[in-house]
C-alpha cells in the first residue's frame, strides 16, 4: 500500500507495550521506514556501559556528554530478515542492545539533555521528507509535533512484564518475571518525571490500550485511523 502523499506517524508509549512491533508493521504495510529511536538510546547507553560510565550505581553524565561526538549511529536492513538493525560505530550492536542489563541504564541515558538534543536533531534529519513511522517517548510531543499521525501505546504493567519476560526467558533463562516488573516500573517513573523531554500523551494522539488485543488487533486499529487520515489529505 503506498499513496502519493508520505505522511509522518509518531508511536509513543511505555516500554514493552509493543510499540516497536505495531511501527514494523504499519511501516511494512505503507511502504515507509521505521525508525526506532529507542534503540538509538540504548546503543548510546551500551557505549556508556562499555566505557564504564554507568553502573547500577553511579553515571559518569560529564563524561558522556564531552564524548558524544565521537558515537555516530545508524541503521542497516539486514538481509536476512529484511529488518533494520542498530550500528554504533561501525558495529552491529542489535543483540547487545537487548539485553535486560542495558534496559535498566536507558531512561537514566535519556534523562540527560545534551543526548536527547543530539539524537532528536539526528531523528529530524531521519524524518524529513516524511513517509516514516517512528517509536519512542516523545517522537509526537517533542521530535514531530506535527505529525499527521500520533498514538499513544499503554497496557496492563503486569501484561507488559509478562510479555517481556516472554520475549527475553528464550534468549536468558535465568531472568525472572520480578527483575522485569521492577525493570518496568523503573522506567515509567523516570521516563514520565525526567526534566527533558518526559513522556506524555499529547491532546492529538489517539490512545491505544492493547492490554487485552492481539498484535493483529492493535494493527488493525491503527492502520483504520492512518487510512481515515491519508483520506483527508490525499485521494487514497
Amino acid at each position: 500500500m503506498s499513496v502519493s502523499k508520505k505522511i509522518t506517524i509518531a508511536i509513543d508509549g511505555y516500554s514493552s507495550c509493543g510499540k516497536s512491533t505495531l511501527a514494523k508493521a504499519l511501516a511494512k504495510q505503507l511502504n515507509y521506514i521505521f525508525i526506532d529511536t529507542g534503540a538509538m538510546y540504548r546503543a548510546v547507553a551500551l557505549y556508556a556501559f562499555e566505557k564504564k560510565w554507568i553502573n547500577e550505581n553511579s553515571l559518569n553524565a560529564i563524561a558522556l556528554i564531552e564524548n558524544l561526538n565521537e558515537i555516530e549511529l545508524h541503521f542497516e536492513i539486514n538481509p536476512n530478515n529484511g529488518k533494520p538493525e542498530i550500528f554504533l560505530n561501525h558495529k552491529n550492536v542489535e543483540s547487545k542492545i537487548r539485553s535486560l542489563e542495558i534496559s535498566n541504564f536507558v531512561s537514566k541515558i535519556a534523562s540527560i539533555k545534551e543526548v536527547r538534543s543530539k539524537l532528536v536533531s539526528e531523528q529530524r534529519k531521519m524524518g524529513l521528507n516524511g513517509g516514516i513511522v517512528m517509536d519512542g517517548r516523545d517522537i509526537g510531543s517533542v521530535v514531530f509535533p506535527n505529525a499527521e499521525v500520533k498514538f499513544f501505546i499503554t497496557a496492563d504493567p503486569k501484561i507488559r512484564a509478562e510479555r517481556r519476560f516472554k520475549e527475553l526467558s528464550t534468549s536468558n533463562s535465568k531472568i525472572t518475571l520480578l527483575e522485569i516488573e521492577k525493570n518496568l516500573v523503573e522506567r515509567d517513573l523516570l521516563d514520565s518525571t525526567r526534566e527533558e523531554s518526559p513522556l506524555v500523551k499529547t491532546e492529538d494522539s489517539i490512545l491505544i490500550d492493547n492490554s487485552l488485543l492481539t498484535v493483529d488487533e492493535q494493527f488493525e486499529l491503527a492502520l483504520r485511523y492512518v487510512c481515515k487520515n491519508l483520506k483527508k489529505i490525499t485521494n487514497f
